[in-house]
């Protein structure tokens, strides 16, 4: 596995919110660590729920699938949250990982938006194939880490704005230049020299004073490589 820079002694470079059930998210996650990987990019792993982004959202407009998958998503960032507070950034970025392998390259999210149940024993093995205590994944079911993911939340939205989905970034956060965006929405990883471009013009467009949005609804089939 890749390593990169994500322990910090001070603020990081880059603040990174995410729910591990978007694969839009997962997408972008993969382009920020190729980027670290580049330049020595700090990453702090921040959450951000859809399941509280949605709460009063009406689910019977949606596909069936999008509550059971949102419940997913808090779910897995209960356990996040557990590993953070026993293991710091660096399990949060391994559980981050892991999660996103076996949901989005070995197609559990397609299928379980296709109807499938979720597999029971998903979070023991993604805790497992993080490297983590087994005893974690009984955080998924403790409600009481959901104060945290509250808070995450809201802190994320209060950069962007509510109308916004995931992820959410935060570049420099707690100096003078910090700014945050939602996305890129991205459906491939840029590498090399392609990442570092879109890192340099995402940054360029979230400091812009009243810069607000850009959008192109067409979109390739997402890739995961």
């Amino acid at each position: 596995m890749a390593t990169y820079r994500v322990v910090m002694a001070s603020s990081p470079d880059l603040e990174f919110f995410f729910d591990p059930i978007c694969p839009f998210a997962w997408v972008t996650s993969r382009w920020v660590v190729e980027v670290a990987q580049q330049l020595d990019v700090s990453i702090e792993w921040k959450f951000i729920a859809l399941a509280i982004v949605n709460e009063d959202t009406d689910y019977s407009k949606f596909p069936p699938a999008y509550p059971s998958l949102h419940g997913l998503g808090r779910r897995l960032l209960r356990v996040a949250a557990a590993a953070r507070a026993e293991g710091g950034n660096d399990a949060v970025a391994a559980l981050y990982n892991a999660a996103g392998e076996r949901m989005h390259h070995d197609g559990v999210s397609v299928a379980v938006f296709g109807g499938e149940p979720i597999p029971e024993n998903l979070i023991a093995e993604v805790v497992a194939a993080a490297g983590l205590d087994a005893s974690l994944a009984i955080a998924a079911d403790d409600e009481s880490w959901d104060v945290l993911l509250r808070e995450e939340t809201e802190l994320s939205l209060s950069r962007t704005g509510r109308d916004v989905g995931t992820p959410i970034l935060t570049f420099a956060p707690g100096t003078d230049r910090e700014a945050s965006l939602f996305g890129p929405v991205i459906s491939s990883i840029p590498r090399g020299a392609a990442a570092l471009e879109l890192w340099d013009a995402v940054q360029t467009l979230a400091r812009t004073p009243g810069f607000a949005e850009l959008k192109r609804s067409l979109r390739d089939p997402l890739s995961f490589d």
